[in-house]
């Protein structure tokens, strides 16, 4: 397919409009998962930090939701949608930073079609949407930086361009930790290939520009005996068994966030830069190249011994994406660009239809079809049903209220942050109900600090506790030992057109020991 230069703006300009349709339609018609329910915790009760992550994605929610004024799902999502259309559009200019700007269409193209980026940062809101937005200008303008410097004229180069590099990076690690990873790929590119930077003060001073943004991340730590870095620090291992099940499963979780098209592109383009060819400024490669390779090394090293998220290394594959680009471009191939566009297309509409309507069967095994666990097995499960659980429990609480068995100002509680959170944003917050997490902070995360802000368990308290199905806590297990009665009362049955897809089961728990 042969695209006319000069229509390039027209077609990254309805790329970047189509996209925050579909995104901003989405982000309004599917409920919060898990992990998006709980950093609304985060916009809830900002901090300077906080348990799992620093407190960019909250302030974030903060800014889009007019500080809460607004709290829907879209209002709540909405600088995903925005922040991933910037994103596209950063793409687009390190394409043609790197080649042209026919690389720089191509790369926008195949960013839309990652499943990481277009969802996962355009569509949920997740530390991942700051971390994006602010890492991809970090890397713009270290590149320019460099690219404009390979001449050996440094001091002709607007140093604003460096500056302005490690600001971004100190805000993307302001949003996760793993932009770290910035600073090793800027090391790593001035040790081996332009040793001359080590003199330049102003690579220094970009570096105490990421620092100082840092210090609200080791402010708060310091506060709460560095518990951030500890909770992080066992989530992964340097040495331990090693399990190839574990790391094949880590491939497979990149190729899915990825898009299968995308990741084998990668490996082409890659393999096609490794050998020699040159069909992207030398530079511009090579600088990618440290940052991304050791982000994904570092990953596979802790995947080889314990499981991990396949999104943590998805923002280094977002960025070799240029490599694909200016490869296809040199030799004017859109074909594999438009298969990798049409699977993005056919995997979005389909997971819609089915989280929506559960046309595909999900519980696969046997205890995920009883009722006590039903809906174990299915993965749409975390974002849907959420809405309709309120009104359902508002009646069944009333009742119990007028019977004098539970009073109006009774809390609820929880046994981890998720579902907990879920049951917070869509059933207490809005029936004016306090949450409160029950178990050790391992467990419940910021909740062992929410707890404190809405006054603490009170002994001698009753309390409720909503058991979701598809992640069922035994009552006699985890809630016998810490009350005097705990008291079913009722089951809300959650529907999928017709047919149930989980069930809520109703506790009164009384007396909290």
């Amino acid at each position: 397919m042969k695209i006319q230069e000069n229509k390039i703006d027209k077609y990254i300009t309805w790329l970047l409009i189509i996209s925050a349709l579909i995104r901003g339609f989405f982000a309004a018609f599917i409920e919060l998962g898990n992990d998006e329910v709980y950093y609304w915790t985060y916009a809830m009760y900002p901090d300077w930090s906080h348990f799992d992550h620093p407190g960019m994605v909250g302030w974030m929610m903060q800014i889009f939701s007019l500080n809460l004024l607004f709290q829907s799902e879209f209002a709540l999502r909405l600088s995903s949608v925005v922040f991933m259309t910037v994103d596209t559009f950063i793409i687009y200019r390190l394409g043609c930073l790197i080649k042209d700007k026919m690389t720089g269409l191509y790369a926008a193209l195949l960013y839309t079609a990652s499943f990481y980026a277009f969802i996962i940062t355009g569509i949920f809101i997740m530390p991942d949407t700051p971390l994006m937005l602010f890492m991809l200008l970090s890397i713009y303008y270290f590149l320019k930086y460099f690219i404009l410097s390979s001449g050996g004229k440094a001091c002709l180069v607007p140093t604003g361009n460096i500056l302005l590099g490690g600001l971004f990076a100190g805000l993307a690690i302001l949003s996760k930790y793993s932009a770290g990873f910035i600073w090793i790929g800027v090391g790593l590119y001035v040790l081996l290939y332009d040793r001359k930077q080590l003199k330049n003060k102003y690579l220094y001073l970009s570096a105490l520009i990421t620092a100082a943004c840092m210090l609200p991340i080791l402010i708060w730590n310091m506060q709460n005996d560095f518990i951030s870095f500890t909770f992080h620090g066992d989530r992964v291992s340097l040495f331990g068994k090693l399990q190839p099940l574990d790391f094949l499963s880590e491939i497979a979780g990149e190729l899915g966030y990825n898009n299968p098209f995308n990741y084998v592109l990668i490996i082409i383009a890659l393999v096609a830069f490794l050998r020699g060819k040159k069909y992207l400024d030398v530079t511009g490669g090579r600088f990618l190249l440290c940052f991304a390779l050791p982000f994904i090394g570092m990953f596979w090293f802790f995947a080889m011994t314990r499981p991990i998220l396949p999104h943590w290394s998805a923002p280094a594959f977002s960025l070799l994406l240029l490599f694909p680009a200016a490869y296809l471009a040199e030799k004017q191939l859109f074909k594999p660009i438009k298969a990798s566009l049409l699977l993005m297309i056919v995997a979005i509409t389909v997971g819609a239809v089915e989280i929506k309507t559960g046309v595909i069967p999900m519980n696969f095994d046997e205890k995920s079809q009883s009722v006590r666990y039903y809906g174990d097995s299915d993965i749409t499960k975390s974002i849907y049903g959420w809405r309709s659980i309120r009104d359902d429990f508002q009646e069944i609480r009333q009742q119990k209220i007028d019977q004098g068995l539970m009073k109006a100002d009774d809390g609820m509680i929880g046994l981890k942050w998720f579902p907990m959170a879920n049951f917070d944003y869509y059933v207490a917050y809005p029936l004016g109900i306090n949450m409160y997490g029950l178990r050790d902070m391992s467990e419940i995360h910021k909740y062992a600090w929410i707890n404190e802000y809405r006054g603490g368990l009170k002994k001698g308290a009753d309390y409720w506790f909503l058991n979701e199905s598809s992640d069922y806590y035994d009552p006699d297990k985890y809630l016998k030992k810490k009350f005097d009665q705990v008291i079913p009362c009722d089951t809300i049955t959650v529907e999928r057109c017709g047919k149930p897809v989980k069930y809520v089961f109703i506790y009164m728990c009384k007396g909290l020991k």
